[in-house]
């Protein structure tokens, strides 16, 4: 195949925004009420009903929102969580914050979610929870992790950031797990500028981490000012955290989710033809779903095989040269330094091998099949 001569410029990802969005913005400015309030409300309603749990907790960020719920387990120096280390360091930052040691362990070579039998290895006195990752949009083995968790009386928070509407057997994340994380980063499915939230069923854990989201207050800001009656003074029962969202946030996060199915969609027809374009590529590998289980493709990434004419480094340099916008998959949290001198190095092959080869390529809704088609082209070029 002869590469195209003319140098298209194509981004990583390019955000669905429209007048929705900014007719959203200006009715909270006029409003008056900037902070955590009837948007935030409604942003949180709408996300429980969609994904089928009880409750929804806003936060600034995926982060915070997984701190937040990490707190509802008493955790104690000394108590291990066990998380993989392919992933987002925010997932292993966030077990430190809580006060917990992480206990990071590989992942499986098909999904590239974290791996069972490795979890199992790991469980040990001080173990407390496990924190499975949905990463890139598929949902990681999540029965498996239950299984073991039930078995060993352990506690599960799931990282599900970049994997709202993913679904295995038509049950949504967030209706699977006792807590489960999203992120409204840009790079999401769907976006609130920035954001979090924590979905649960069980009605004191969604009742404490909304006081702990403001400080401990025993009331909202919201009720406070919504009373009519009476005049309410808020209590201070514990030491809580500013991990609110703003109705701006939540006022673009609602807009969004009327687009999210056909966001989906889009994402998952951008990678099927990803996938077809790729298949007889010897230097490339693709995630393979596991059948039932619905990827939303927050992002597509191929991870470079030993018959690879092109190192990553080499590979990325090439398609930057093209106008191709690129980033790492993911790291290995384990091999990064602090990590190596706080923890010692570990030896995690599967996440090491995805770590060293896998590059995140093009895919956005707004994806013209020119630009796709452009990006296919270079992309076999220079690993044929």
């Amino acid at each position: 195949m002869t590469m195209s001569t003319t140098t298209m410029q194509i981004p990583l990802t390019a955000i669905t925004l429209g007048d929705e969005e900014e007719r959203a913005i200006a009715e909270v400015l006029r409003s008056g009420w900037l902070v955590q309030g009837a948007r935030v409300a409604a942003f949180e309603e709408r996300v429980a009903a969609y994904c089928g749990a009880r409750h929804a907790v806003a936060t600034t960020n995926c982060t915070t929102a997984l701190q937040l719920a990490l707190e509802q387990l008493g955790l104690q120096r000394g108590d291990e969580v066990i998380v993989p280390s392919f992933t987002f360091v925010a997932s292993v930052n966030a077990i430190l914050h809580a006060g917990a040691t992480p206990r990071m362990v590989d992942v499986e070579a098909g999904t590239w979610n974290i791996d069972p039998k490795s979890v199992e290895a790991a469980i040990n006195r001080n173990t407390k929870a496990i924190m499975p990752v949905d990463q890139f949009g598929l949902a990681a083995d999540l029965h498996a992790v239950h299984e073991l968790a039930s078995r060993h009386h352990l506690r599960v928070v799931e990282d599900a950031a970049p994997s709202l509407g993913a679904a295995i057997g038509g049950a949504r994340l967030g209706s699977i797990s006792e807590m489960t994380c999203f992120s409204f980063h840009p790079r999401k499915t769907i976006t609130s500028a920035e954001g979090g939230m924590v979905l649960t069923d069980d009605d004191k854990l969604a009742a404490h981490m909304r006081e702990l989201r403001s400080h401990g207050a025993s009331v909202s800001d919201l009720a406070r000012h919504a009373a009519t009656d009476d005049v309410i003074i808020e209590t201070y029962d514990e030491p809580g955290f500013n991990f609110r969202m703003s109705d701006v946030h939540a006022a673009i996060g609602l807009a969004q989710m009327d687009r999210l199915d056909g966001l989906i969609e889009r994402r998952r027809e951008l990678a099927a033809a990803y996938d077809r374009a790729f298949a007889h590529l010897d230097a490339v590998e693709v995630v393979q779903p596991p059948p039932g289980f619905l990827h939303t493709y927050q992002s597509y990434c191929i991870v470079l095989t030993d018959d690879s004419p092109l190192n990553r480094q080499d590979a990325m340099r090439r398609l930057k040269g093209a106008g191709i916008t690129t980033r790492r998959g993911c790291g290995a949290v384990h091999l990064e330094p602090f990590f190596v001198k706080r923890f010692g190095l570990a030896r995690l092959p599967v996440s090491e091998r995805l770590a060293a080869r896998s590059i995140a390529i093009p895919l956005y809704p707004s994806m013209t099949p020119a630009e796709q088609q452009y990006v296919i082209e270079h992309v076999r070029g220079i690993l044929r």
